[in-house]
């Protein structure tokens, strides 16, 4: 099977275009670095001909409101226009537990119209939701980070680690489309400062940790559902406490 990985020299991306090949499929790491720019749309009649399946992985390189709503939008149009052009099968998307509850942030409302345009699309689907991402901790802890200490939200997470991401979209892929969503998630649900504070004591960051319920996270309100999935999510097996003891021996 033809499979083209849209972000395929990514976190997510490298993972799940190494598990497919070693499937034994034909698959093609799409990104500008490769010459497809779903963005502009270069390269992507040719990435695209023959191809059963699509798994759109590429994130925005700007957070900023107006320029992540344009790269959602303008690279999910060119991309399911392109599919739809080769007869694509399948087209899944990697997009976040939450989105509609986060609409406070323009990020997030821009995977919501993403999101819309999948739905709204001929071409056969599947949306994969997931939950944060262990390897994202960091990122979470510098959001927080004000005057030398880090301000955690006491909110529910259930995180996981990006190889079962690539596990799970592996999965999906290879599977007929649903042509709905899919929710992932690993197998522990527990405060957001309880990780985030394992993370940073793992890697012998020194700042105080203020736990406080009115933290935001990346500018946004949370509570116990902002974050975590429903309860038919597909759990991950990846644990915690086994994932940052590795990670943090490699490191």
């Amino acid at each position: 099977m033809k499979i083209v990985v849209i972000g395929g020299s990514g976190l997510i991306g490298t993972k799940l275009v190494t598990r497919l090949r070693a499937l034994n499929h034909e698959v093609i790491a799409a990104s500008p670095s490769t010459g497809v720019n779903a963005l502009s749309g270069e390269g992507l009649q040719e990435a695209l001909a023959g191809a059963q399946v699509v798994v759109d992985v590429a994130n925005s390189p700007s957070f900023e409101d107006t320029a992540v709503m344009a790269f959602f939008e303008t690279s999910s149009r060119n991309l399911l226009a392109a599919g739809k052009a080769a007869g694509v099968r399948h087209h899944v998307a990697l997009s976040v537990v939450g989105t509609e509850r986060m609409q406070g942030a323009g990020y997030f409302r821009a995977k919501l119209a993403q999101e819309a345009l999948i739905q709204a699309s001929p071409v056969p689907h599947t949306i994969v939701r997931a939950t944060q991402f262990f390897e994202f901790l960091g990122s979470i802890a510098e959001a927080g980070s004000h005057g030398g200490t880090v301000r955690l939200s006491p909110a529910l997470l259930q995180p996981l680690a990006a190889e079962d991401v690539a596990a799970a979209l592996a999965s999906v892929a290879l599977a007929e489309p649903v042509n709905g969503m899919v929710e992932i998630a690993g197998p522990e649900k527990r405060p957001l400062s309880e990780f985030v504070t394992r993370w940073l004591t793992a890697h012998k960051d020194p700042r105080p940790i203020t736990v406080d319920s009115q933290a935001s996270y990346f500018g946004i309100p949370l509570d116990d559902r902002s974050l975590t999935p429903g309860p038919g999510a597909r759990i991950m097996p990846s644990r915690f406490e086994e994932w940052l003891t590795r990670s943090t021996l490699q490191a």
